[in-house]
């Protein structure tokens, strides 16, 4: 049973910063990369960084330069620092197993957590 549970959202104002964490826990394979994702309303779930076991990083253009995805193997823990934060960057973000080879393939995601940016 893999359980995801992310935290460290909330509401900044442009240019501003929040760090979201991403605690895991069950069994993940370990052939996944973990990553974070974001919904939008009336937009489709797209991938905003993704880290692979060896700590090789991937991020969308959007984000490169402001964000920075990051992990903590002994503690199950991914973390996602976001910087200069824009309002476009607004909408629920989660934490993410996903392909490490296949863009927009995602297995599970947890409950997410709300990013304003206003």
């Amino acid at each position: 049973h893999v359980q995801l549970v992310e935290s460290g959202g909330g509401s900044v104002q442009t240019g501003g910063s929040l760090r979201l964490t991403c605690v895991a826990s069950g069994n993940i394979n370990k052939e996944y990369c973990m990553g974070w994702t974001r919904l939008v309303p009336g937009k489709e779930r797209e991938g905003i960084a993704g880290i692979d076991n060896n700590g090789g990083t991937a991020y969308q253009d959007s984000v490169k330069g402001r964000f920075t995805i990051s992990r903590d193997n002994a503690k199950s823990t991914l973390y996602l620092q976001m910087d200069n934060l824009k309002p476009e960057d607004s909408g629920v973000y989660y934490c993410t197993t996903m392909s490490c080879t296949v863009a927009g393939e995602y297995y599970f995601w947890g409950q997410g957590t709300q990013v304003t940016v206003s």
